[in-house]
């Protein structure tokens, strides 16, 4: 996942802020893994459920009220202050002078470490939150943290607009310095915002705006989903929970959750057309003031893709929708004897996929296992988080729905939050997040500035742990009936990263290109989302009354705009990486390590360099997407 201080998406450029956060984990409305079911195949659930683990944020504050915490923040804000009156106005003359080099090594150092105490205190206060965001003392606690961060950071906004006046030849001069050239990745990819910059008191004003803006519309959004109740038959749920009974394997309980889903959704439409209108027009007026030409533009450039891949990304899963989910949802109506399925019932368990819950332990063996067969080293680190409660498992109400990894920053380590009800698409998620986690581990030894990795690749991670533990489980699994079912899941899981995750994205495209013409209704939204949604699900999804309010759950689309094409990038990529390895298992592990230490020091063109993969290759896509035909094949010969 890329880094946030809130719950759930990063809200700003991991690049640019180590306060950012890990990236979210999709939220999709009954996003079933049926198939993984086979490893439960006979299982009775237990009598006495094993107790889910909560995480201990003692590591970073012993507690919202902590002296420690209010001593950092006024120590933020004297090392804030002082590195303004140090460096401020002076870096392109000092840099040019003989020793100068060693001189902005100097000043680099001193900012790396306020951002992480800055990342510290950010982190923690965004966990708190994201464990309760209803809670008015918490939610009050993250409010004031982020203020107090806002103010104090106003004071460091000058130095990466300076450095980015040095000189080229001067700067490049300076970086032969090894102190200096230690922060080469970082400087040139800071180089690379260049062309965007706006002038000094421009970049403040939108900086301390942010929290009025669109910081307080994320933070609206958040409390609005988190206490929102959803009427199933007679109980009151909050959405998580309602949410999963879009798996339940009773056909009713999925209608009667996709009727209250859709119920108190359009109830709340005002309020959250409101919200996806104001975030749309605050970045139009960001991306006019910069200068980004498209709508993704600042997404591309935060990735560090270029728009031409994500294009041919784009293009290549849109081209594929009638040989991916067209066809797999018509064999999985067929499944269920229908000709069409309604859209509740579009990740409903397979009627053959074995019955039963995962226990915690059992989850956490399997994930491991998986880890330690392809790498000790990936495993040893995994551990970690079951060990030292590193991890947030249960449902409560007010906590933040879905799942992240959240690297906090390097001189910590990362919080794992989930939502874990035992259900096979639990142990998946799990395997996704503890691959986030292990990135961000290894990841951390490049320092606050270098440590975050654009959200294309930290996805890649994640679910390449997902792919791991899918693989071991396939490979266990000798059941004909089972293994059908194995394999539908999986189809169904990279329909949900790869021909969801991008229709989401021309969704998204849809509305902020709308949106510049001028504000736009609920109603129209409706229209927008059903339209992409009709094109990707295809002929044997029937979209029912209802659906079109589906889209106002969605944190990405407020979070972080654009985000989700990087889901589909990963799993695209993934597969082409898992190929590799199955053709060349010996020192893969090694150099698949390195490519994840290596952090944010280095371009994805150059990680996966080592592995024989080019993603400006215009038949690259079409590789990995060919994976995921190559198992609807293999459903449709099995009948």
């Amino acid at each position: 996942m890329a880094k946030s201080a809130t719950s759930r998406t990063a809200k700003t450029s991991s690049r640019k802020s180590s306060s950012a956060k890990s990236a979210p984990r999709k939220v999709v409305p009954g996003k079933a893994k049926a198939g993984k079911t086979a490893a439960t195949a006979g299982r009775k659930a237990s009598a006495k459920p094993a107790k889910l683990p909560e995480w201990n944020l003692t590591d970073l504050y012993p507690a919202i009220d902590a002296p420690e915490v209010a001593a950092d923040l006024d120590r933020l804000d004297a090392e804030c202050t002082s590195f303004e009156a140090d460096f401020k106005g002076r870096l392109a003359e000092e840099t040019a002078k003989d020793g100068g080099a060693l001189w902005l090594a100097g000043a680099v150092k001193r900012y790396e470490a306020i951002e992480d105490l800055a990342g510290r205190l950010g982190s923690y206060a965004g966990l708190v939150h994201a464990g309760d965001s209803v809670d008015p003392v918490k939610s009050k606690f993250y409010g004031d943290v982020s203020e107090r961060l806002t103010a104090a950071s106003v004071h460091l906004l000058f130095f990466t607009l300076e450095l980015n006046r040095v000189d080229d030849a001067v700067l490049e001069r300076a970086m032969q310095t090894p102190e200096l050239g230690h922060y080469r990745p970082w400087i040139e990819d800071l180089r690379k915002d260049k062309p965007y910059q706006l002038e000094d008191r421009i970049e403040q004003l939108f900086h301390e705006k942010s929290q009025t803006g669109y910081g307080a519309f994320n933070r609206l959004f958040d409390q609005t989903i988190s206490s929102l109740r959803f009427k199933v038959g007679a109980k009151e749920l909050a959405i998580e929970p309602t949410l999963n009974l879009m798996q339940d394997r009773a056909p009713a309980k999925r209608k009667a959750a996709a009727e209250a889903l859709a119920k108190t959704f359009k109830a709340n439409e005002r309020t959250f057309a409101l919200i996806t209108n104001t975030l749309a027009k605050d970045k139009e007026i960001s991306d006019r003031w910069r200068g980004f030409e498209d709508v993704a533009d600042s997404r591309h450039l935060a990735n560090r893709v270029e728009r031409e891949v994500v294009d041919a990304l784009v293009a290549s899963v849109r081209g594929a929708y009638p040989k991916l989910s067209h066809r797999y949802y018509k064999l999985k109506a067929g499944w269920f004897k229908k000709k069409k399925l309604p859209y509740w019932d579009r990740n409903a368990p397979l009627p053959f996929a074995a019955t039963g819950t995962i226990a915690w332990p059992e989850a956490r063996n399997m994930v491991l296992t998986a880890y330690k067969a392809f790498s000790p080293e990936m495993a040893q680190i995994a551990e970690r988080f079951f060990n030292d409660r590193w991890i947030d498992a249960p449902v409560r109400p007010g906590k933040a729905p879905g799942a992240f990894s959240h690297p906090t920053t390097p001189s910590a380590h990362p919080y794992v939050l989930m939502n874990y009800q035992g259900k096979p698409r639990d142990v998946m998620t799990l395997a996704h997040e503890l691959g986030h986690g292990v990135h961000q581990v290894l990841a951390a030894k490049n320092g606050a500035l270098m440590a975050p990795t654009p959200l294309t690749l930290a996805e890649t991670a994640s679910v390449f742990g997902e792919m791991l533990t899918f693989r071991r489980l396939l490979a266990q699994t000798k059941d004909r009936k089972q293994r059908q079912a194995l394999l539908a899941g999986k189809v169904e899981d990279m329909i949900n990263t790869v021909v969801r995750q991008i229709a989401f994205y021309s969704f998204e495209r849809a509305i902020h290109t709308e949106r510049r013409s001028g504000e736009l209704t609920a109603q129209r939204i409706g229209e927008i989302w059903l339209s992409v949604q009709g094109e990707s699900l295809g002929p044997a999804i029937e979209i029912k009354p209802g659906y079109e309010s589906f889209w106002m759950y969605i944190p990405h689309f407020i979070h972080s705009p654009f985000y989700v094409y990087a889901y589909a990038f990963g799993d695209c990529l993934v597969n082409s990486l898992y190929a590799v390895y199955e053709h060349a298992q010996e020192g893969f592990a090694e150099r698949y390590l390195a490519m994840l230490a290596a952090g944010g020091t280095k371009h994805y063109s150059e990680l996966l360099a080592p592995f024989g993969l080019d993603a400006k290759n215009p038949s690259f896509w079409d590789g990995g997407l060919s994976v995921i035909a190559g198992m609807i094949d293999e459903l449709e010969a099995m009948g």
